[in-house]
């Protein structure tokens, strides 16, 4: 009598759990921006000879503030109580933040003509964040060098100050700059966001952001009282570049600040980036077409 034939029982295959619809929401979107920054990479580097230009001529922003600093220092031994290398890292600090914050986000400003245009309406159709649409979709490429040349000249000065190295303090040297960009990042954006409600609102926000970098280049012990209040503290200004300089050179406040005031920049440009996205959630609320 034949055997029937024995039917060892198989493994069935292994089925990979499906990923989360939000996850692939969130790898999409980041597909998307990516690829409108490579098409407004690829169209800067049409124009070859003009997008040189553009790198080289931006790149000198940087040196023009530095030398302008220098200068000052040729009819003086301090500044507000600081000496050159105290002066030279606070403002490198601060203009290595600013010049991140304006590759990043400095084409925010542009919303005005946007909301002017009705060119608004087709970015808030689209299913992508339109913060994120903005800034990718202008996303100057141009502005590369002078915040490689920021880097630079932020690494050099870190070493010709010649500091008192701590882990602390090279935690801070990381963290203060991107702290700064994002404190830049954030009057950029509640700039802008003022268009919302004020087309003609370019001068306005341009009195915050680049000023704002002017203002905080220098110690706030040149200012009088009642500016330190409003664009010092009020406006945070100060943790731009004196506040971090302060710690990393391991001197107290001539003002009084108590010690630890100088470690919160990371803080404090976490509360004004929050503080400016909910100004431009709000904004785009109360967005009312053009029509055009």
């Amino acid at each position: 009598m034949a055997e029937l034939p024995v039917r060892l029982p198989t493994k069935s295959p292994t089925r990979r759990p499906a990923r989360p619809s939000a996850e692939k929401d969130r790898a999409g979107s980041a597909a998307a921006y990516a690829s409108l920054v490579r098409a407004q990479i690829r169209s800067q580097r049409q124009y070859r000879l003009s997008f040189a230009l553009d790198v080289g001529l931006t790149s000198l922003v940087s040196v023009v503030e530095i030398v302008a600093m220098l200068a000052l220092f040729q009819v003086t031994d301090e500044l507000g109580g600081f000496t050159l290398r105290e002066v030279l890292l606070m403002g490198v600090l601060c203009e290595f933040g600013f010049q991140l914050a304006d590759l990043v986000v400095g084409n925010i400003e542009r919303l005005a003509q946007y909301v002017r245009t009705g060119l608004m309406d087709a970015v808030l159709v689209r299913p992508l964040s339109p913060l994120g649409q903005l800034l990718a979709t202008d996303f100057p490429f141009r502005k590369v060098g002078r915040t490689v040349q920021g880097a630079v000249l932020y690494a050099a000065v870190l070493v010709y100050v010649d500091l008192d190295w701590t882990p602390a303090r090279v935690a801070l040297a990381v963290a203060a700059p991107l702290a700064a960009a994002a404190l830049f990042a954030a009057m950029f954006v509640a700039g802008a966001s003022v268009a919302f409600w004020w087309i003609d609102s370019g001068e306005f926000a341009n009195a915050f952001t680049y000023g704002g970098r002017t203002f905080a280049e220098y110690p706030v012990t040149l200012y009088p009282a009642w500016l330190r209040g409003v664009f010092a503290y009020g406006l945070g200004f100060a943790f731009a570049g004196y506040q971090p300089a302060l710690a990393l050179l391991g001197r107290p406040d001539p003002l009084g600040a108590p010690g630890w005031l100088a470690w919160s920049t990371p803080a404090v440009a976490a509360l004004a980036w929050a503080a400016a996205v909910l100004l431009w959630r709000t904004g785009i609320r109360h967005y009312r077409s053009t029509g055009s």
